[in-house]
Parts: C-alpha cells; structure tokens; sequence
C-alpha cells in the first residue's frame, strides 16, 4: 500500500504543442518576451520554438546572394562553351526574343517541347543567371497561388525547383507537376 500512495505523488512530464501570438515592437522582442516567460516558468522542463523566428535574414540573404553569384558565374562559363560550340557548328540563329509583359504558354505546354528540344535546361539556367522576376501560378494542397519569385536553382533528378518568393522574402520548393504556368514580368 505504501507502494500504492509513492506512485500518486510521483510527478509526469505532459507534452503539449500550442501557437502563441506574442505582441510587441518587433520580431525579436516578442522572442524575447516568450523566452523570459518559459525560461521563468518553474513547471517548464523543455521547449522547442518550431517556427516564427525572423532572426537572421541578412545572413540568410547573403547566403542567397552568394549562391546567385556562384551559380551565375557557373552558366556564363557554361554558355561561353556551349557559344563557342555553335559557331563551329553554324547552328540556324534563333528566334526574336519574347515581348516583356507578354504571357507564355502554360509550363505544362512549354515544358513538352522544351524537354523534346532539350532547351528546358538552357531557359532555366538563363532565368537564373540573369536573375529575372517571374510569376508563377502553382497548385500545392489544392490550392492555386501566384508568386512573383526568382528561380534559384532546379534539381532535373527530382524535377524540383527553388524560388525566392520576392514579396514574403522566403525560398520554396516546387515539383514541376505543381506548377502551372509562368509569366515573365
């Protein structure tokens, strides 16, 4: 029985998972309220904040920067040889560059002939080198978006593309069976 009444006493940890919305004058003193309140709390054993830390964007665009530049200077290399290539091949000259603001084919059509013509790569790596502003209409969860975002790599193994959504300033990821279409801005 004294087995019986030690096991009642005996204090459990409970998990639970919450969102607080902390208000305050910045990102970063509402963190640091949260903190003081968790860290004070003399019940709390352990925490783990998930998500809505802001901290560190200039890091996390200059990272972004470099990689640009890096990936940049890797296609300049790449046309510069692919260029040299074609003139010793007398390629036929290629067609009048698009209108600005003009809206393309959906990906869908264009991704067709462009992977049938093996230019999809090339119209990649040349919206990444020259860092142009694209909008893309996507499908994610049944729900359809448009971004305005920059292309800042595409992996042709898993047909995943990286953009910078310019407007919410965060890098995703999409399958190209999410995207729809495009429109260069």
């Amino acid at each position: 029985m004294d087995n019986h009444n030690q096991n009642n006493h005996e204090e459990l940890g409970y998990l639970f998972n919450i969102e607080i919305l902390v208000k305050d004058k910045s990102n970063a003193l509402a963190l640091q309220a949260l903190l003081q309140l968790l860290n004070n709390a003399e019940n709390i054993i352990d925490y783990r904040i998930n998500s809505g830390i802001e901290l560190g964007s200039i890091i996390e665009s200059l990272l972004v920067a470099k990689k640009q530049t890096f990936i940049s200077n890797s296609y300049k290399r790449l046309t510069a040889t692919a260029q040299d290539k074609k003139k010793v091949s007398q390629a036929p000259p290629s067609p009048p560059a698009k209108e600005k603001n003009k809206p393309t084919k959906p990906l869908s059509d264009n991704f067709a002939s462009m992977a049938n013509n093996g230019d999809f790569g090339a119209w990649i790596q040349k919206h990444i080198s020259e860092n142009r502003l694209i909008r893309l209409s996507v499908i994610r969860n049944g729900v359809r978006t448009s971004i305005p975002c920059r292309i800042l790599n595409f992996i042709p193994e898993t047909y995943a593309m990286n953009v910078y959504h310019v407007d919410e300033k965060q890098v995703y990821t999409f399958n190209l069976s999410e995207i729809i279409d495009f429109i260069e801005t």
